[in-house]
């Protein structure tokens, strides 16, 4: 059974340095386990990682991450972004912890919706950290439903424009263990977006909730490799069955990563993939994989 779903943060070599930044940010926040290169048995292009971190996994409040120590190759943009609730009826100090929040990560970073009162929420604010990542801090209605603290969120725009519902149908409907919870179309047209699209949607997929939401301006720019979302699984079926609902393109399917119809990024991998990882040549075996494939480690 699937446990969880971790949300891969795409670093240009400095993987240590993201995860040290975020977790000294949140409060209730840790390094969970570092997996690194091994000093032998690396592929040519990989010598020079030798004995280096490949990933970190960290923890901010009650949501897993992984950084990827990787190069250049893609960046964040913000048609994924990372949703943080705070809740004052849990929290009387929620309004205070919103503000120290918003300042660490604007420090360094693009403020693309500045905090202030907005008509869903009295304090609201969305901005792309240094690294590159985006963030919306909300203050949430305390008569709303219980959400986790941290939701990842899908924006479609560009070339996905208006595809939210799309995906909010596929994924709940194409996937087990999936509920629907508030869906808020815009109701007139608002820029690109049409009355139907959705301004605002949230599905739960197993213990995870996401949000997708349609675009309200015009943008150049989706999703891609920069932001991933990791799919842990018990056993070689569950992989098996998740990769043929969820790769549709095929030039993209590469060590467990896959891309699905909305150039949404996913890794399936197994629970274990840290020991796998620890055989010897597990690397050179991965590499040669698409869908990973337990045995062949």
């Amino acid at each position: 059974m699937v446990t969880q779903i971790i949300p891969n943060l795409w670093c240009d070599g400095n993987a240590a340095e993201v995860a040290e930044f975020y977790t000294n940010l949140f409060p209730a926040s840790r390094i969970l386990e570092t997996i690194n290169y091994p000093t032998e048995g690396l592929l040519e292009f990989q010598q020079h990682l030798a004995g280096q971190p490949v990933t970190v996994d960290f923890e901010l409040r009650d949501l897993r991450f992984t950084a990827i120590n990787a190069g250049p190759e893609f960046r964040a943009n913000s048609s994924v972004s990372f949703m943080v609730n705070f809740d004052p009826s849990l929290d009387p100090d929620a309004r205070e912890q919103l503000d120290a929040l918003w300042e660490g990560l604007r420090d360094g970073g693009v403020e693309l919706m500045p905090l202030a009162e907005y008509p869903f929420s009295k304090h609201y604010g969305w901005v792309q950290d240094r690294y590159g990542f985006s963030w919306q801090l909300i203050l949430t209605d305390p008569d709303g439903d219980s959400r986790p603290t941290i939701i990842p969120c899908l924006m479609f725009g560009g070339p996905n424009q208006n595809r939210a519902r799309d995906a909010l149908e596929f994924y709940t409907s194409a996937l087990p263990e999936t509920e629907i919870g508030t869906v808020a179309p815009y109701g007139e047209p608002t820029g690109p977006a049409t009355p139907e699209a959705l301004m605002f949607a949230e599905f739960r997929l197993w213990s995870q909730w996401i949000v997708v939401m349609d675009s309200g301006v015009e943008q150049d720019f989706t999703f891609n490799e920069a932001v991933s979302l990791g799919i842990a699984c018990e056993n070689q079926r569950e992989i098996d069955e998740l990769w043929a609902i969820l790769s549709r393109v095929p030039e993209s399917e590469q060590c467990g990563w896959c891309k699905d119809q909305f150039g949404v990024s996913w890794q399936i991998m197994p629970q274990n993939v840290g020991e796998l990882l620890s055989r010897p040549h597990a690397f050179e075996h991965m590499m040669q994989m698409k869908k990973l494939v337990i045995a062949d480690y």
